[in-house]
């Protein structure tokens, strides 16, 4: 958060204890590896969302996860054109696309 006190910080490097915080998000439940994947992908630069995603399967969360639609992340992020290098840290985690239509 930047302010007039306080300035804005571009390109920050993110430290390992502030990737993995993002792994706590919500209590589990149907979606919820989905939206712990969301909420990284949207606070993220892609090299640490790829750090990311490595602590996510270290702690044992779904790549494979969909959201409300029936996506998963890789399709949702697949969808982006700055998406490509966030689609590839999923896609060598393991991560795949679901044929949902309309996607």
């Amino acid at each position: 958060m930047s302010g007039p006190d306080k300035p804005k910080v571009i390109d920050e490097e993110w430290s390992d204890e502030r990737v993995k915080s993002h792994l706590i998000t919500q209590p589990g439940g149907e979606g919820s590896d989905y939206i712990v994947l969301l909420k990284a992908y949207q606070a993220m630069r892609a090299k640490d969302f790829e750090r990311f995603v490595g602590f996510f399967m270290e702690a044992g969360g779904n790549l494979n996860d969909t959201g409300e639609t029936g996506e998963t992340i890789l399709d949702f992020v697949s969808q982006h054109r700055k998406g490509t290098d966030y689609a590839r840290a999923l896609e060598s985690a393991g991560a795949k696309k679901t044929t949902v239509t309309g996607i």
